[in-house]
């Protein structure tokens, strides 16, 4: 019987291509486990109008957690269109399933890594004050709040009733959009709870303590969104007390967007709420090689679901020989496998893709900057399954 369960939830476009070669490594260092594959994305939408299935729920609710590879997501009205049939206009609405799966879950705690690997060709590099070129080292974890803010899904189209009676209690509403006709509002809510709130503090600064980081940095707005962000910040200054050694640092999530390429090298661990967080760890993935090297974790206190953060780009899907990197997705399974204490298995693997770049014979088309096409392989570039069994030949040999 094997030592674990996993639900395997490839997605659409690339993500079945990816979770391919993540199973091929954690096979190939070792991992004993089984795999229950789980339905989920564009394809259960339009045939059944939920990408989420109950019967996928059941399975992460038995056995707790999961590894997931990418979802197409489309606009409401686009969304509608390509429901069947026989499901149109029956009160059917999108929701992302990675979303749902936060929220039914509570999945609240995202963590992100974003890790230079030395040699990779897409790092960030600047110019020194000397007109040499500097390649800073970043190692900088983002801790994101995932289940409330921006992401909530509480909103309005031309809201009436209570809720726009609601609206209307609060005097700038009343003097900025007071003579506004309702059908011609839209309301997002951004909702922070004390609970949720301390969590992804508490467990930014434990991580910080843990992995020896000098600094938690807060990136939020609350010299402006006062209420939510400005809770946010009063509630990390009595809990960074608990943590004499680790200073606190407040960052607005604009200033912190220009800051990130001019000393991305002074960052430790970052905390936020749901959307800055989502957008600062897009920009460090920026500098450590985009969204090929973006790997995360969704943990709650019951389950833990673990993803790249790319998008299921279908197009690449469609290509007779793959050619994306499956690198984010290798590194979303090392972070699985550490949560299930499995430390070494992800150890040997990690060193295994800093191995492959460092020697730079393997290289994807991004790695290349080369511009995705089928074209690329003939140009020189590595398949993704090419990557996979780079890895595969480091992580064997290390055994």
């Amino acid at each position: 019987m094997s030592k674990h369960t996993i639900v395997i939830m490839p997605g659409d476009g690339i993500g079945r291509l990816v979770m391919q070669e993540a199973l091929r490594v954690l096979d190939a260092a070792g991992f004993d486990a089984q795999y229950i594959e789980a339905d989920i994305g564009w394809d259960f939408w339009c045939k059944e109008g939920n990408a989420l299935p109950q019967r996928t729920i059941e399975l992460l609710e038995q056995y707790k957690v999961g590894l997931f590879g990418a979802i197409t997501s489309k606009p409401k009205e686009e969304a509608a269109a390509e429901l069947s049939p026989g499901l149109r206009d029956k009160g059917y609405v999108y929701s992302s399933p990675i979303v749902s799966m936060r929220q039914h879950f509570n999945l609240d705690i995202c963590i992100r890594p974003c890790h230079t690997y030395k040699g990779n060709p897409l790092n960030f590099i600047r110019c020194s004050a000397q007109d040499q070129i500097e390649e800073p080292f970043v190692d900088v974890v983002i801790f994101r709040q995932n289940t409330e803010g921006l992401y909530s899904g509480v909103e309005w189209s031309h809201p009436d009733g209570i809720v726009y009676e609601a609206l209307r209690s609060h005097k700038k509403f009343v003097k900025s959009f007071g003579d506004v006709p309702r059908d011609e509002i839209a309301v997002s809510t951004r909702i922070f709870t004390r609970k949720a709130t301390e969590r992804i503090l508490r467990a930014a600064f434990s991580h910080a303590a843990t992995n020896g980081y000098k600094s938690v940095t807060l990136c939020e707005k609350p010299n402006v969104i006062r209420e939510t962000s400005g809770m946010m910040y009063n509630m990390a200054k009595i809990i960074q007390k608990e943590y004499s050694g680790i200073e606190l640092r407040n960052t607005n999530i604009d200033a912190q967007m220009m800051w990130l390429t001019k000393n991305p090298e002074d960052y430790g661990v970052i905390v936020a709420g749901n959307m800055f967080g989502d957008i600062v760890s897009d920009g460090f993935a920026g500098l450590i090689g985009g969204l090929g090297f973006a790997c995360s974790a969704n943990i709650g206190e019951k389950a833990a679901v673990f993803e790249p953060t790319h998008g299921s780009a279908p197009k690449y899907a469609s290509f007779e020989t793959s050619i994306v990197n499956p690198i984010a997705m290798i590194e979303s399974a090392c972070m699985m496998l550490d949560y299930l204490n499995e430390k070494a298995l992800a150890a040997r693997i990690r060193s295994a893709i800093a191995a492959v770049i460092l020697e730079g014979r393997v290289r994807t088309y991004d790695m290349m900057k080369m511009k995705g096409s089928p074209d690329v392989i003939k140009n020189g570039a590595a398949s993704t399954r090419q990557m996979g069994d780079a890895i595969i030949k480091k992580v064997t040999s290390d055994k």
